[in-house]
């Protein structure tokens, strides 16, 4: 379990969600086989409804993995959107474009060789939708650049903000995570004390935060 929420609610809250069927069961239990980490099942359908709602044109997605929370986005829409979808592994990158390929999504995401810093650093244009999911010890140096890359009506959805509940208790902490759960906490911060932003932070799966700009 994630460790944010109490285990029979996270287990009544996954019944409630359908088996996905056709592509995405087939990347789930691949992932599952293969040990590679994708979005938990209450966040990925928490995903799915964000789009749904607010019909991107262009998305920007930080950790690509096998290409899953891609497709899904890119299915969601009915192809009717861009995905531009960071990942610097090299054997991921390489799974995930043959995915990408297999299901038919090759014209509506393009994956991205690098780090996420520098290829952020290097993007031109807007994005309507930004998914961080890579670095989690990274956000707070991610968030300026995606801001910059953000469109006025934008939306930024992180995943793991809670990070395992670590980041809302001192008693969970391990060691060896202890930079990951600082740097995370100053991304929480920064998102929701800046007065330039609304900013919700959902106890769902292993922590999402939502960031909008306000209107002036």
């Amino acid at each position: 379990m994630s460790g944010v929420m109490h285990d029979y609610m996270e287990q009544y809250l996954r019944q409630l969600i359908p088996d996905r069927e056709g592509i995405l069961k087939e990347l789930e239990e691949y992932a599952e086989k293969n040990a590679v980490p994708i979005i938990q099942k209450e966040s990925g359908k928490f995903l799915e409804l964000m789009v749904s709602i607010t019909k991107p044109k262009r998305i920007l997605e930080l950790g690509t993995a096998i290409g899953y929370s891609s497709i899904m986005m890119a299915e969601a829409l009915d192809g009717n959107v861009h995905i531009d979808t960071i990942e610097r592994d090299e054997n991921m990158i390489e799974q995930a474009k043959k995915n990408i390929e297999k299901y038919g999504f090759k014209d509506n995401i393009t994956v991205l060789s690098g780090d996420c810093l520098e290829v952020l650093q290097s993007l031109n244009g807007k994005y309507d939708f930004i998914f961080m999911d890579a670095g989690k010890g990274h956000y707070n140096h991610f968030h300026p650049h995606c801001m910059s890359l953000l469109s006025d009506d934008g939306i930024i959805v992180a995943d793991n903000v809670l990070f395992r509940g670590m980041v809302a208790s001192k008693d969970l902490v391990k060691r060896r995570k202890i930079t990951i759960v600082k740097r995370m906490k100053s991304y929480l911060e920064m998102v929701s004390e800046d007065d330039n932003l609304i900013t919700s932070v959902i106890p769902m799966g292993d922590g999402i935060s939502v960031t909008k700009r306000r209107k002036n």
